[in-house]
């Protein structure tokens, strides 16, 4: 039996690709009367993220911190502007700060005059508290009556536990109360090993009796925190050195001597033959601190050809020649010059910078979508001198949760940059991240500028469909 020979059939696939065709073929002869300047607008990524070195190595080197030989149970020194630590000790370790303590009450209260709701020249009248707090002192009595600049210039100057808990019990009502007001700063400021009992840095069992906290958790505070808070008043009270550098004040007319400023490093005590050994250039703050539990503490910050460090050292010792407060001194300016003699501020990005790899971004319904931008500001770092940069990183960021729709004013965030350098000897990168922001308006494009893209993603989008078919 011969069998009948069947018929190729068309198989679905077969047809659908001929039905495109004739798809294609009309849309193409409709393409043709789309002007050439149709383009699809251009659509950006959710994040575009891009990282590319852009300096060359470094080749300087700095001495070991080990090599300074400090006598010292904590020490901090870091660079305000940017927070870089360029030193660090056990800088953590939460230790007895003794007076140190007094520059979160100098912050407070200077902070309170800053927004007004407390004056200079306000009258301050001294409580039974304050009269009976000992240590070093000027000897208010109940009754007293003197400014909170008066009692600050005290506390700040010479140190004065009674100045301090007359400031507290003005500003809180008690000195409990402001020790609340303290913790809280402190927490908000990121100092994580911290905890105030009192105003002054006094030993718990120093204080009167009636007005101890309830629990004997005592005051402790890392050099790192230290640091952190000095860098809040000389960033935000740059005024602080009108009562820091004060070498002596006398607070009563009838007083026969005045206090002497404890902070014997400031440079004008260069011309002062007791503190001319100890007197360090550009030294112009913070406070010291000493008690038999904490032993000699110093918060300093100097500045030098446009550079402010500031430096802690904590648990300073008696050694067979010179006693515990002044090693505080000699160990202060082992660090200082540590950071003085072997580094410098360098920008390495000026403002307005374009970044390679995200020079433009996309704006729809602009007149031209793709819209350069460049950093908001400039990017300083602190390194060693002399350097070239190492390992300098560029990782940029677009945020396009939102998309971008014109008019658009110069100046607009469109996302961030981050510059992360690796500085020799550290183990982790110092970072700074800036904004990346238009460089120019983004206006919206007329309607039929608007209807030709439409025209233009339509087949855009239609070529890609054929295409992902095939």
């Amino acid at each position: 039996m011969k069998l009948k020979e069947k018929k190729p059939r068309t198989s679905k696939r077969q047809i659908l690709r001929k039905s495109v065709a004739s798809v294609l073929l009309l849309n193409m002869l409709c393409l043709s009367t789309v002007p050439a300047m149709v383009l699809a607008e251009g659509q950006q990524t959710e994040a575009t993220t891009s990282t590319k070195p852009v300096v060359e190595q470094i080749s300087s080197s700095i001495p070991s911190v080990e090599s300074l030989e400090l006598n010292v149970k904590s020490a901090i020194l870091m660079e305000p502007v940017s927070g870089q630590i360029l030193l660090n000790v056990n800088g953590d370790t939460p230790l007895p700060p003794a007076s140190m303590t007094k520059m979160m009450t100098e912050y407070i209260v200077a902070d309170l005059v800053k927004q007004g709701k407390f004056s200079w020249d306000d009258v301050v009248t001294v409580r039974e508290n304050a009269s009976k707090t000992i240590g070093s002192r000027i000897f208010l009595a109940q009754g007293d009556q003197h400014t909170i600049r008066e009692l600050y210039i005290a506390m700040a100057v010479g140190s004065a536990n009674d100045a301090t808990v007359a400031l507290a019990e003005h500003v809180a009502g008690s000195e409990q109360a402001f020790v609340k007001m303290m913790n809280d700063e402190a927490q908000r400021m990121g100092m994580t090993n911290t905890y105030f009992a009192n105003s002054t840095g006094l030993d718990i069992g120093d204080m009167p009796k009636e007005f101890q906290p309830a629990n004997d958790k005592e005051t402790v505070m890392s050099a790192m925190d230290a640091a952190i808070l000095a860098k809040y008043i000389v960033t935000d009270h740059p005024d602080f050195t009108e009562f820091t550098t004060i070498q002596e004040y006398t607070f009563r007319p009838r007083d026969k001597k005045p206090m002497v400023n404890w902070n014997y490093m400031l440079e004008a005590n260069k011309n002062v033959t007791n503190f001319r050994q100890f007197a360090y250039e550009g030294m112009d703050g913070l406070k010291t601190g000493h008690t038999s539990r904490a032993g000699s503490c110093f918060t300093g910050t100097a500045e030098r050809n446009g550079m402010r460090l500031i430096s802690v050292v904590m648990g300073t010792q008696a050694t067979k020649t010179m006693k515990a407060e002044d090693v505080r001194f000699v160990e202060t300016r082992k660090v200082m010059d540590y950071g003085f003699n072997n580094f410098e501020i360098k920008q390495v990005v000026a403002p307005k910078t374009t970044v390679e790899g995200a020079e433009t971004v996309t704006v729809k319904k602009a007149k031209n979508v793709d819209v350069p931008v460049v950093t908001d500001q400039g990017v300083s770092f602190v390194v060693p001198k002399g350097a070239d940069m190492s390992s300098l990183q560029a990782t940029v960021s677009l945020n396009e949760e939102t998309a971008l729709v014109a008019p658009l004013k110069q100046g607009t965030e469109v996302g961030t940059v981050t510059y992360s350098y690796k500085v020799p000897g550290s183990d982790e990168p110092v970072e700074k991240t800036v904004k990346l922001i238009t460089a120019q308006d983004a206006d919206k494009a007329n309607w039929f500028k608007l209807f030709l893209r439409a025209i233009g993603d339509f087949f855009k989008d239609l070529f890609n469909g054929i295409k992902n078919l095939f």
